[in-house]
């Protein structure tokens, strides 16, 4: 049954090539028949109607060149970088638990119970982070330093280090960026994060910025789909996106559970984007850009409220999550799904669909959705690292195997939950694997608070090789690890 699917999608795919191919046979064939008075008689009428084929031939080039000013430009990817932090920030359970302890007892982390610590070892050791990942110098001192001052200097190393490492790879020039975009989700100081890079490199006083805030984990695919947007509109220029988010400030110092959680996932994370519209950069650029959907639930009180920066009980600011977190994000993902389904989907699988809606609609309400395939319209899974139970839940709704989801597995395992940013990390991975081929889409997809969903995808345009200073290089050999976590109690 497989071979028969297989064959069938293969036939859906190529249809019009299929069609093609006997037309072309038969007007070879009736042009063979043609003799040299059928010729004769065809040179006469152009001659008698000439005015008329002028007249065509104007309309067709006049046609012709306001579709190709009207068009939507396409979008490439010629680069990105990825922040690898210092390896003296490298954070392992043991080491965090035990900070965590001396913490406590300065007084700094007025923990009621023991319970809440063993709550956090818990979440720790679930949680799919591995041993290496990382975690702030002021996240690491005794006692904690949480200031303004240092929260700044924690974002400008990643971000900097990001773009500049961007810049020495591609060779372009500050002064070539005409638009930027720069998004964070809690962390967000006057001036903007944009304004640090825009003063760091010296960018250009006409530049297009944008600096995003509190859009949470999605925010990445949101600052791809800005810069498309602008894209759209200033031609022959460059676009950096810069996606990343703040762990010094962000730290919770209370005794809500549900606060805490957030402590465990987080580590620091960053990555630099450069995109082009000039047709000249598709020779070297890694991706073309074919779609962006995202999806906004935030007008149901349900999604608006399911993670949430507020106070505790004693005035200590965290991040909430609420029981509906799951449901809400199932349903804001089907959502996302159902719109980006019939965008690349073969026709096939649109017909399964199809048949299962009305069967479902107007014979057995009982039925279950049909669950589309999408191995048949991507290669490669980039599904956001936000967590052990995220991805897992993603490989068993979405029917993908553990290679499919194995960039973000071992994402979170290596990097931790690096909030919008770590889709590039898993993109960085499955390059590093020597996976990206000429032709693979890629199905980039990450959900964050409001609640929202949001999805990007892309084509690859030639045989794919990391770039100097991928974050996988000095440990790829130790990946893919298997991740054994002991859910009993």
């Amino acid at each position: 049954m497989k071979k028969v699917k297989f064959f069938i999608n293969y036939l859906m795919a190529h249809r019009f090539k299929l069609c093609f191919l006997p037309l072309m046979v038969s007007i070879a064939m009736e042009a063979s028949r043609l003799s040299t008075q059928d010729l004769q008689n065809s040179y006469l009428y152009l001659q008698n109607n000439l005015t008329s084929l002028t007249m065509f031939f104007l309309y067709l080039a006049l046609g012709s060149t306001l579709y190709l000013m009207t068009r939507p430009k396409p979008v490439y990817l010629v680069d990105f970088s990825c922040y690898l932090p210092p390896s003296h920030l490298k954070a392992s359970i043991q080491k965090i638990m035990d900070h965590v302890r001396r913490v406590r007892e300065a007084g700094a982390w007025k923990q009621e119970s023991d319970y809440l610590m063993d709550f956090c070892e818990k979440i720790l050791e679930r949680s799919g982070l591995g041993q290496e990942t990382y975690i702030p110098e002021g996240l690491q001192s005794l006692p904690l330093q949480q200031t303004l001052a240092v929260s700044r200097k924690e974002t400008e190393e990643v971000i900097i280090g990001a773009v500049d490492n961007l810049f020495r790879n591609t060779g372009i020039s500050p002064n070539d960026i005409g638009i930027l975009v720069v998004n964070s989700s809690t962390f967000n100081p006057t001036p903007s994060l944009s304004t640090i890079l825009v003063n760091k490199f010296k960018l250009r006083d006409d530049i297009k910025s944008l600096n995003l805030g509190g859009m949470g984990c999605s925010a990445g695919v949101i600052a791809i789909n800005a810069a498309k947007s602008l894209l759209q509109v200033h031609r022959n220029t460059y676009a950096l996106v810069v996606s990343t988010e703040n762990i010094t400030q962000n730290l919770y110092l209370g005794n809500n559970k549900s606060m805490l959680v957030t402590n465990c996932l987080f580590r620091i994370g960053g990555a630099a984007i450069l995109l082009s519209n000039r047709s000249i950069d598709r020779k070297r650029a890694k991706y073309e850009l074919v779609h962006t959907v995202r999806v906004h639930t935030g007008a149901d009180d349900r999604s608006y409220e399911c993670a949430t920066q507020e106070e505790d009980e004693d005035g200590v600011v965290g991040v909430s999550l609420s029981k509906n977190l799951p449901m809400v994000a199932a349903r804001t993902l089907k959502i996302n799904i159902a719109t980006l389904g019939p965008l690349v989907l073969p026709i096939s699988e649109k017909f399964h669909f199809f048949v299962r809606f009305v069967k479902k609609k107007f014979i057995n309400p009982k039925l279950k959705h049909y669950i589309p395939d999408f191995k048949l319209a991507f290669e490669h899974f980039c599904i956001h690292a936000g967590g052990r139970a995220l991805i897992d839940e993603m490989e068993k709704n979405l029917h993908l195997t553990p290679l499919d989801v194995e960039a973000s597995r071992m994402t979170l395992h290596r990097f931790g939950n690096t909030s919008s940013s770590s889709i590039w990390y898993e993109l960085a991975y499955t390059e590093a694997k020597g996976r990206m081929k000429k032709g693979d889409r890629i199905w980039q997809i990450a959900l964050g608070s409001g609640f929202k969903c949001n999805s990007s995808v892309w084509v690859t345009l030639r045989n794919v090789k990391p770039s100097a200073n991928n974050p996988w290089e000095h440990c790829l050999h130790k990946y893919p690890v298997d991740i054994d976590i002991d859910l009993k109690e």
